[in-house]
């Protein structure tokens, strides 16, 4: 892409905050984003071939949203925890197996998308994020739910599409978890903690081609109790 079609996106970028440049095979970030740091709040460079974010994402101090769908990406620079601003990160379909260990301090994020990755866990730090509403790890490499994973904050947690044979009880203590996603795993109806059902705050639990026929989840106890908060909310939103 010339130079003259990127000059023309960043004075659009300067006047309006948003700066979307998406499908141009940008195998970079474009440095020259920097100039704008101060006044950005939206960037959405998904399916480019981007391999490396550089330190310099740490300056966009206003950024509220960053989409990086369909890159490159291996790994995230730690300055991007600096972006205290930040409410939605989408990071679907890249090839990172884990998140900086400052990530904990994006205390603003509210959603967080990182489907298609190869993570091999939840990840711990996501548990410091006291606004956190959804988070997606969908279609990675996740093979079992830790005990961490009882202080995360999230509303909804899709973990469809991963390896996850094994489940934390602690799940059933997340303070504000109503939706549970955990189709087409590998878990077996005894590694499925009955407290989810008979315990939690959770009223959609979607857990269909796992190793067990969904018929059978109905016989355990504590099913009667999730049907009263599942046919609760969905009155809610009829």
């Amino acid at each position: 892409m010339g130079n003259s079609a990127l000059k023309a996106h960043l004075e659009t970028a300067q006047k309006t905050g948003v700066f979307q440049l998406t499908g141009k095979g940008l195998s970079e970030f474009p440095e020259d984003l920097q100039k704008l740091a101060s006044n950005l709040r939206t960037i959405d460079l998904s399916n480019n071939k981007i391999e490396i974010l550089p330190p310099l994402m740490g300056r966009f101090s206003v950024l509220k949203s960053l989409a990086l769908n369909n890159n490159k990406l291996t790994a995230l620079p730690e300055e991007l925890c600096k972006l205290k601003k930040l409410e939605t990160l989408h990071l679907n379909g890249n090839h990172l197996t884990q998140l900086p260990a400052t990530f904990g301090q994006l205390l603003a994020l509210k959603t967080l998308s990182l489907s298609g990755n190869q993570l091999r866990t939840v990840p711990t730090q996501l548990c410091s994020l006291r606004h956190l509403d959804v988070v997606d790890l969908s279609r990675n490499q996740i093979q079992s739910v830790p005990d961490t994973v009882g202080d995360l904050q999230a509303i909804e947690l899709n973990l469809n599409q991963n390896q996850i044979s094994q489940i934390s009880v602690q799940i059933s203590h997340c303070p504000r978890l109503k939706v549970l996603r955990l189709e087409e795993n590998c878990l077996d109806l005894s590694m499925l903690p009955q407290s989810i059902l008979s315990d939690s705050q959770i009223s959609l639990l979607a857990v269909e081609g796992n190793l067990f026929e969904i018929k059978k989840l109905r016989e355990l106890e504590g099913y009667d109790k999730y049907m009263e908060r599942f046919t609760a909310t969905k009155k809610k939103f009829t």
